[in-house]
């Protein structure tokens, strides 16, 4: 009986290394995701600038340096997206159409529609 007692334990014990052996395999790989996931979603952050009504929204805006900013034309005719000081300049966007820059550096960046220059806002970078 003793000696089926020790084998017993040592099985048990066997058993339980085996056990966290494969939980750790297996969990291993989807905690290792779940931290990469993370790491991209926080640098695929963008700050949104909605175009609607022959408005930009917010007009005015402060972001981080490094950060994406996005701006979606939502009126039913084209707008662009331009700096005045030539930093970046967008294509006509359509209907639903986007733009982003990734502001590298600090500043105060006024931009204008190229179409409609009256339309005007500003994206502070800090």
């Amino acid at each position: 009986m003793p000696i089926l007692i020790s084998q017993f334990r040592f099985a048990a014990a066997r058993f339980a290394l085996n056990r966290g052996l494969v939980a750790a395999l297996l969990l291993g790989p989807v905690v290792g995701a779940m931290l990469a996931f993370g790491a991209v979603a926080a640098q695929d952050v963008t700050d949104v600038i909605t175009i609607d009504n022959f408005t930009f929204t917010p007009p005015e805006l402060t972001v981080a340096v490094g950060r994406t900013v996005k701006w979606v034309n939502h009126d039913d005719i084209p707008h662009t997206v331009a700096n005045k000081d030539k930093a970046f300049r967008s294509q006509a966007l359509d209907t639903d159409d986007s733009f982003s820059n990734t502001f590298a550096s600090a500043g105060t960046f006024d931009y204008f529609c190229g179409l409609h220059p009256h339309m005007v806002g500003k994206v502070i970078v800090k």
